[in-house]
């Protein structure tokens, strides 16, 4: 083939890859394939490096792998964990199960949602096609299995007898029997034709999690949580082996091909291989970092694919059991994974709530960028802006330099997860807790450790520094708030009292106390002086979240999983108000700086303002998401949170010092899917870029994402090139997104 055919296939194939990988946001916006569909294209992309050119207002562009990943498209549509995926006998559809109760089909070609089939009561735990594609049976927590009809999308069967979850449903390779397996420590045969209960098979010790035929469909295989692999005689329904004696749970099985092998997935981090003529173990396949929910064998058997808890799909080689490939991208466990009919793709369901299409090809390990290996659970700016601190679950805390968006700093020495990292004052320090049980300090100038504070007996859950950062307070899943002296590092203190885990502790504006809350339902002062409790503030009926100090110490104002905001009076220790409103769990309160307003967040993704004098609601703004962190604009008019800035819509009081903020003409704010300018949608964000946590700076218009994938972004806004539209908050969103009609696109991107 000439090299102007060979050039035209690989553009066609880039456009494929392209297409497939935006399909979602070509579908409901297709002018942004021009911004976040090029912009989140990997660098050396022959669509990027034809179409892309810089947009004038991303002064920071995010950092994007180099080329294509083994990941070829990413399905959307479940609102809860998806427990399996699995691919029709021709390979044009996909069926997932997932625990919002449904049972979805999807094209695979181009990834579309083709169907919903709903009529389960309780989560789904997995969904299987007949050998003739025509049905599909789903096993469900309601205790029963469903046959549906892949063609109209409707139910034709109910298989009911089962007394306790099912956790799996199977059909026979000549599709006359259902087997289903269930945590009433049986399994069941089903006749297709009648929907009739033909054979139980019984014995098992503990609920069974999965069971396979074999392809002559004379045997059963299943898995118990009693721990042990057991075969049975489908004709005469009695058991006829147990593979192995283990000292871990099995949590699924598998035939080969051939009918020659066993394939079974354990707790213990491996997927073990036996023989089933001898019954004894040939091979154990080990790579994985955490528990293997699934194995399969590849159709020509040469191939096997793990599903794990680490978020990775692993390939291996049957023959030799030497890992051949690590398909990444999953922010979440992987419950499931299984090939397509000719082996080339595998699709895997996880708990992210995605359904994933990788290429069996490749299986390479492509285009990962530097950042966090693992959830990146909080992302704070220096009090400077020059920096951020990021903490992880990869037992890391790292620094980046917000002017170029690089990694300046790894601070190493946690053992464990690290839970959350905050700066000092005075930038020169950060302090980090973590689940190893000890608060870290850190000089942010050198990266070096310069302190390890130890003496909590279980997680920390949080630390901050006092005013003037000479004392660190760390907030403990033992019970207590212990005080540091920042220039030792020696434990000064011992806040003993709480009677559960202690979430959050503050300092006072003046340092004199701190107040901690708690899943004992309570708030309790404390005396820094003297390391003595001074105060008890009970009304909650259930857990505390956090505790804030009103500006001038005179108040407290606690938010719990009651649904409430409580007000306390330092002096009396008494409650003073309880500002009820939010329809579920508060997670934080905080006071405007003259005192006058309280705003609250909660899981009901609102935020609301209260008058503190009149104890009423004054403002509710909707969030679309769940905020934890908050703090007032020095003007009282501005909400700055995790996610960006929220604006109070009419001035509400006097406000604090207007002379120390500047106006703001815009407001920057990211949602799950979204970044947004006065919450209208300005650039879309892939899966793998959506937040586990964020922050966004104001005075630089810098939004920092870190994701579960451990991926940290920077994406940087210059407004003065922005569209009008975007800058007055009073203009429809569709208005603002036809200014990019001057774009010419190909009409090959505006397809679906």
């Amino acid at each position: 083939m000439g090299g102007c055919d060979s050039g035209l296939l690989e553009l066609a194939y880039d456009a494929k890859r392209f297409v497939l990988h935006m399909r979602s946001i070509i579908e409901m916006a297709p002018l942004q394939v021009y911004y976040s569909g090029l912009l989140f294209t990997p660098g050396s992309s022959l669509i990027r490096v034809g179409y892309f050119r810089n947009i004038p207002w991303i002064t920071m562009e995010p950092k994007v792998a180099d080329v294509w990943s083994s990941l070829i498209q990413t399905l959307e549509g479940h609102i809860h964990y998806v427990e399996s995926a699995v691919f029709s006998p021709d390979g044009n559809l996909v069926a997932s199960a997932s625990w919002d109760n449904t049972v979805r089909l999807w094209d695979k070609s181009t990834g579309k949602q083709c169907g919903v089939l709903e009529g389960h009561t309780d989560r789904v735990k997995s969904a299987v096609f007949s050998p003739d594609g025509k049905v599909v049976a789903s096993a469900s927590w309601d205790n029963t299995v469903r046959l549906w009809d892949t063609s109209t999308g409707k139910q034709c069967g109910v298989l009911e007898g089962h007394t306790d979850w099912i956790s799996s449903a199977v059909f026979s390779p000549d599709g006359k029997l259902v087997a289903s397996a269930s945590w009433d420590k049986t399994i069941r045969l089903w006749d297709t034709s009648t929907g009739r209960q033909c054979g139980v098979l019984e014995g098992r010790a503990g609920g069974i999690n999965s069971a396979v035929f074999s392809n002559d469909r004379k045997l059963v295989s299943c898995v118990s949580w009693d721990e042990t692999v057991r075969l049975w005689d489908t004709p005469i329904g009695k058991r006829c082996g147990v593979l192995g004696d283990y000292t871990s749970w099995v949590n699924s099985v598998v035939f080969s091909p051939d009918g020659k092998f066993v394939a079974s997935a354990f707790d213990d981090k491996t997927v073990r291989l036996w023989d089933i003529l001898t019954g004894k173990q040939y091979g154990v396949l080990e790579g994985h970092t955490s528990r293997i929910n699934s194995a399969v064998f590849s159709p020509d058997g040469k191939l096997i694919a793990s599903a794990s808890d680490d978020k990775t799909v692993r390939l291996w080689d049957t023959p030799t059991g030497k890992q051949c490939g690590v398909l990444e991208g999953h922010t979440s466990y992987v419950n499931s994974v299984v090939f397509s009919p000719d082996g080339k793709l595998v699709a895997s369901a996880s708990w992210d709530q995605t359904i994933r299409l990788w290429d069996t090809s490749t299986g390479k390990q492509c285009g990962v960028l530097k950042g966090h290996t693992n959830w990146v659970n909080s992302a704070v700016f220096s009090p400077d802006g020059k920096l951020v601190v990021s903490a992880s679950n990869d037992k890391t805390v790292k620094l980046w330099d917000t002017s170029t968006g690089k990694q300046c700093v790894v601070l190493e020495g946690h053992t464990s997860y690290v839970n959350s990292a905050v700066f000092s004052a005075n930038r020169k320090r950060v302090a980090s807790a973590s689940s190893d049980d000890t608060v870290r300090l850190w000089d942010t100038s050198t990266g070096k450790e310069c302190g390890v504070l130890e003496g909590h007996t279980s997680s920390v859950k949080s630390a901050v520094f006092s005013p003037d950062g000479k004392l660190v307070a760390s907030a403990s899943m033992d019970e207590t708030v212990r005080l540091w002296d920042t220039s030792t590092g020696k434990q000064c203190g011992v806040l003993e009292g709480h009677t559960e885990t202690v979430n959050s502790a503050v300092f006072s504006p003046d340092g004199k106390l701190v107040a901690s809350a708690s899943l004992d339902r309570t708030v309790r002062l404390w005396d820094t002086s003297t390391r003595k409790q001074c105060g008890v503030l009970e009304g909650h009926t259930r857990t505390v979240n956090s505790a804030v100090f009103s500006p001038d110490g005179k108040l407290v104002a606690s938010a719990s999983f009651d649904r409430t905001v409580r007000l306390w009076d330092t002096s009396t220790r008494k409650q003073c108000g309880v500002l009820e409103g939010h329809t579920s769990d508060v997670n934080s309160a905080v006071f405007s700086p003259d005192g006058m307003l309280v705003a609250s967040a909660s899981e009901d993704r609102t935020v609301r303002f209260w008058d503190t004098s009149k104890k009423t609601t004054i403002e509710i703004i909707e969030t679309h998401d769940s905020i934890k962190v908050m703090k007032f604009s020095n003007d009282g008019i501005y909400l700055h949170t995790s996610h960006g800035i929220l604006q109070l819509k009419s001035p509400l009081h006097n406000g604090g010092n207007r002379e120390l903020s500047p106006t703001l003409t815009h407001s920057l704010y990211v949602t799950d899917q979204w970044i947004t300018c006065n919450m209208q949608k300005l650039l879309w964000l892939p899966v793998e870029y959506r937040l586990s946590c964020s922050a966004v700076n104001d005075t630089s218009n810098l939004i920092v994402i870190g994701s579960d994938s451990g991926r940290v972004t920077f994406i940087s806004i210059d407004f003065t090139a922005l569209p009008a539209a975007y800058l007055q908050p009073s203009v429809n969103a569709a208005a603002a997104s036809k200014c990019f009609l001057g774009y010419k696109f190909p009409c090959w991107l505006l397809m679906n």
